[in-house]
């Protein structure tokens, strides 16, 4: 039987598919950050739940079950991904501000995007759930002191520490990196004009 996936897989270079992976670049890890740099990232993490619900609030459900790349997630998936990531991000946030560089807790990202809310579920309750900690996150953010941000949790998948400048970072790419794949599916289906 003709697989669609597979031979749009098998058609797509490397390259190609990379940049479907990655459409802003992959994360990198800085060494220091400035205040005006981290004030424009904490921006983005303010930003983000408004820019998501309004690229997704017209959306239908075939076009929220729509991969965003050959054997990638739904756009349905992508958003549940980041409500269940960005939850994470704000108790990693709060353990490292209160521990002493605390052992944070990895979860199975892939596994959580195979359940039942993440595959079937509106996406409503998400964009809320967004809103929700990313209003609490840059609040706390905003009120932290200059020595906070150089405070770190290890991260034991990656045997690393991440300050709480680098989590800001990442997660601020996170939040571009999955706008993105949303942005860019809907745009080669023309399902959004710019």
């Amino acid at each position: 039987m003709f697989n669609f996936v597979e031979n749009k897989r098998n058609i797509m270079t490397d390259a190609e598919l990379n940049a479907l992976r990655f459409p802003i670049g992959k994360f990198v890890k800085p060494d220091n950050i400035s205040a005006e740099e981290r004030s424009t990232m904490i921006q983005i993490l303010e930003e983000f739940p408004e820019r998501l619900r309004k690229l997704t609030e017209s959306l239908s459900d075939d076009q929220l079950n729509t991969q965003y790349r050959p054997e990638g997630w739904t756009l349905r998936q992508v958003v549940h991904h980041c409500a269940d990531s960005h939850m994470n991000c704000i108790i990693r946030v709060k353990l490292l501000l209160t521990e002493d560089k605390p052992v944070i807790k990895p979860y199975p990202e892939q596994l959580f995007a195979e359940l039942h809310d993440s595959r079937n579920f509106p996406i409503q309750p998400s964009l809320q759930l967004i809103a929700g900690v990313h209003e609490k996150l840059t609040a706390l953010l905003r009120s932290c002191t200059a020595s906070d941000f150089n405070r770190a949790y290890i991260h034991p998948q990656y045997n690393q520490e991440y300050t709480l400048d680098q989590v800001i970072a990442l997660y601020s790419w996170h939040c571009n990196h999955h706008y993105a794949h949303i942005e860019q599916l809907l745009l080669r289906k023309s399902w959004l004009k710019k």
